[in-house]
């Protein structure tokens, strides 16, 4: 599945993400960890990738507007998001 089919579905998109989530959990990772990953991801998306769909062009345009701390707490939301459609 390529990267571009995952996030233009944003269903795919949490299921997608709450598997890693719970991957890099096993692997020892923290929540803390977890999250400054998700905001690097977040960051890289907000560049690169164009969203497909509303509710990925929602979450984009909260990002572009929010400060660093609530990056991160939207960042923190969507692991807990994904964990939960895992």
């Amino acid at each position: 599945m390529s990267t571009e089919s995952v996030v233009k579905n944003f269903d795919t998109w949490k299921s997608f993400l709450g598997e890693r989530v719970i991957q890099a959990e096993k692997m020892g990772m923290s929540e803390e960890t977890i999250t400054k990953l998700a905001f690097e991801i977040g960051e890289f998306l907000d560049k690169k990738v164009d969203p497909g769909n509303y509710s990925n062009r929602a979450i984009k345009e909260l990002w572009d507007v929010g400060t660093d701390d609530e990056k991160h707490t939207i960042a923190s939301l969507m692991v807990k998001l994904a964990k939960k459609n895992a």
